[in-house]
């Protein structure tokens, strides 16, 4: 097992949480040296905050962690392809590295809808690495969404 395997596989320990709470299940670490400093899993409806992405919050708890906004040194692995906020976040927060597990062909800004991770104009790009456990990553998102719909569809009878 590759360490963005592993690293990934706890990204998904972290989408579980959010599917526990009826969460989006969007789950992310951070890593330095090797080592975990901080994780994030989705939380928007449960805080009521357009903020509380996954990576947002593991943004916030590096930084803490390290003490300081910039996070050069490290790499995230998310679950799912980044939005245009946390692509933002990430570039603004100078990560070095960014590991996606499933691509995001609606809102996904680190390839599928555009590339912010690596627009030549900001003064920092982030390295990416694509498809890691892309089937266990997609496979949750696909259940979720499943269960969902048929939860609506029966609160509606």
């Amino acid at each position: 097992m590759t360490n963005s395997e592993k690293f990934m596989k706890e990204a998904l320990n972290q989408a579980k949480k959010a599917y526990q709470i009826k969460e989006v299940p969007i789950g992310c670490v951070i890593t330095y040296q090797n080592k975990i400093i901080a994780r994030g899993y989705n939380r928007r409806n449960t805080d009521k905050n357009t903020l509380a992405h996954a990576e947002i919050t593991a943004i916030n708890k590096a930084s803490k962690k390290i003490g300081d906004w910039r996070l050069e040194g490290c790499t995230l692995y998310v679950t799912l392809e980044p939005c245009q906020m946390c692509a933002g976040a990430i570039v603004q927060s100078r990560i070095d590295k960014v590991v996606i597990g499933s691509m995001n062909s609606k809102a996904g800004c680190a390839g599928s809808i555009l590339n912010l991770l690596q627009m030549k104009e900001f003064n920092h790009q982030v390295e990416t690495e694509y498809g890691i456990l892309e089937e266990e990553c997609s496979t949750i998102l696909k259940e979720f969404f499943k269960e969902l719909r048929e939860r609506n569809k029966s609160e509606k009878i």
